[in-house]
């Protein structure tokens, strides 16, 4: 595996990703346009949980690109790569797309991962379990959000909050939103 920026081209789309790990269990991550604030988490979460991590970027002109459209981006790489089903998460807009992602082919994931919800009116995928992330301190996606969206499917999803911690907090707190992740898919 690789941890290098690699491009995939599909019908002429330039979509950056980075492969990292090797593990049984496949995670995709899915940053903010313009950010990479999952670097160490996947890193971390490859090196020392042992996992196999995708980080999935934008297409270059992502601003002419819908949620659906960035979704099936997504949705290429991971065809590229031969996984059939994964888990799928993201950061802000990143969860956005993931959840967007899982709505349209629930029967390829695992599970979601959300990271800073934000305010969007797409339901959770039936059966999928949820876990969502805030920072207790976040104030461009509150931790509200994800209070709402966790009410929807009390059963299967789960919110954990990070004292101290602001919307960039995979950035900030790297090493405790990994464990976090680790210890929900709980691959010790």
């Amino acid at each position: 595996m690789t941890d290098t920026t690699q491009i995939f081209e599909p019908d002429g789309r330039a979509i950056p990703y980075i492969v990292e790990g090797d593990g049984p269990i496949g995670l995709v991550l899915i940053a903010e346009p313009g950010q990479d604030a999952l670097g160490v988490v996947g890193h971390y979460l490859a090196e020392e949980a042992g996992f196999h991590i995708i980080r999935v970027g934008y297409r270059t002109n992502v601003d002419a690109a819908s949620t659906g459209d960035q979704a099936d981006d997504v949705v290429a790489v991971v065809d590229e790569l031969g996984l059939e089903r994964t888990w799928v998460g993201g950061h802000g807009r990143g969860g956005t797309v993931a959840r967007a992602l899982v709505a349209a082919h629930p029967e390829r994931v695992n599970g979601l991962l959300l990271l800073g919800v934000e305010d969007e009116d797409i339901a959770l995928a039936p059966v999928i379990p949820v876990l969502i992330v805030q920072g207790a301190d976040d104030e461009v996606t509150p931790r509200a959000n994800g209070e709402r969206l966790q009410a929807t499917a009390p059963e299967r999803a789960s919110v954990k909050n990070l004292d101290g911690a602001g919307h960039l907090f995979p950035l900030t707190h790297p090493v405790e939103t990994a464990v976090i992740v680790e210890e929900y898919l709980d691959w010790d």
